[in-house]
């Protein structure tokens, strides 16, 4: 129903403090891109499903289970598929930004013993 507005809310908010960083020259803006991508695409591919089977219409209110009244279902949706995708999505990214935060420090002391994946053998 309307399960992909959390996580396109996420990405307009994550989207807006990148910008907001960006202009600051931090270089967290770069990780933080890589979760907006995350975010509009999924999204993108959601909005696409739900036209797709109908749930989203090209005339307001735009979303069939408000035209048919079944609001509380729809907000009920958002509240469980929709928090659960962006929660899962941004989990995702925190990984992907742990393992290259790893990678990064791993590389800028290649005589570590325990990081002999990183050019330590040379």
């Amino acid at each position: 129903m309307a399960c992909f507005t959390v996580p396109l809310a996420e990405a307009v908010i994550t989207t807006v403090t990148e910008k907001v960083l960006h202009k600051h020259n931090s270089p967290f803006a770069f990780k933080l891109n890589w979760l907006n991508k995350m975010l509009w695409g999924g999204s993108a591919l959601l909005a696409f499903e739900h036209v797709w089977h109908g749930e989203v219409i090209p005339t307001f209110p735009f979303l069939t289970a408000v035209k048919d009244g079944n609001t509380a279902e729809m907000l009920h949706e958002m509240a469980t598929s929709g928090v659960a995708m962006a929660v899962l999505v941004t989990a995702v990214w925190g990984v992907m930004v742990g393992v290259s935060s790893y990678i990064e420090k791993r590389s800028k002391n290649p005589t570590c013993a325990t990081c002999s994946l990183a050019g330590g053998l040379a």
